[in-house]
C-alpha cells in the first residue's frame, strides 16, 4: 500500500511541475524543442519535421511560417 501511494504522489508531483512550468513560461512556450537541436536524437542531420529547421541554424522557423 505505502508503495502505491508513493508512486501516486511522485507521479502528482511530476504532473504539477510540468504543470508550473507551463504556466510560468510566456505563451506556454518551450526554448529548444526542435529535435533538430540534439544530436543524440538527429544523427543524419536532418531538417525539424515540425518547422523545417536545419541543425545549423540558430532560430526556429515555425514564426516565419505562421
Amino acid at each position: 500500500m505505502k508503495l502505491i501511494l508513493l508512486t501516486i504522489g511522485l507521479l502528482a508531483l511530476a504532473f504539477s511541475g510540468i504543470a508550473i512550468k507551463i504556466w510560468a513560461k510566456k505563451d506556454g512556450k518551450f526554448a529548444g524543442t526542435c529535435a533538430s537541436q540534439s544530436p543524440f536524437l538527429n544523427k543524419d542531420g536532418e531538417a525539424c519535421g515540425m518547422c523545417g529547421k536545419l541543425p545549423s541554424e540558430q532560430d526556429c522557423k515555425k514564426d516565419i511560417v505562421a
